[in-house]
């Protein structure tokens, strides 16, 4: 008989992404689009918050007026929380936002092409914002004259 681990059983690095790597509620997702976005792209813009969790939390954000078909609108939330699977965020609330429109309604809903440029702007956008957090843990205090 084959053992395997419990659902619940999170462990500190693993690239899944359960429900507590996830902003859920409507006071979460608020919390952090008070804060002005950290970071944005041709198509997006990237919401970020501290937290007191020993890891990062995502939401993402796709409106139906940008991505009129369900089809795009979850490739595009597939993309992303993978790419955020994959990355290195510090302990960091992120909220993912559709800003602009990906393509139309004439077109198809999703294609190889669509999903090779939203991996690579969400890449960048992630990249960003671990440099970006990198530079300000890193950055020494400014020293009394």
């Amino acid at each position: 008989m084959a053992s395997c681990t419990p659902v619940g059983n999170q462990r500190e690095g693993s690239h899944d992404f359960a429900r507590v790597r996830r902003i859920v509620k409507t006071d979460e997702f608020s919390s952090v689009f008070r804060l002005r976005p950290s970071q944005k792209t041709a198509h997006f813009v990237l919401y970020t918050r501290h937290n007191q969790l020993p890891h990062a939390r995502l939401g993402v954000v796709v409106a139906k007026r940008f991505a009129p078909r369900a089809a795009t609108r979850n490739t595009i939330k597939r993309v992303t929380r993978e790419l955020f699977r994959n990355s290195a965020m510090p302990p960091v609330d992120c909220v993912v936002r559709l800003s602009r429109a990906v393509n139309s309604k004439d077109g198809p809903a999703t294609t190889t092409k669509l999903k090779a440029e939203l991996r690579e702007e969400l890449g960048r956008l992630f990249a960003a914002q671990i440099a970006a957090q990198a530079r300000s843990v890193a950055a020494p205090p400014p020293s009394a004259p």
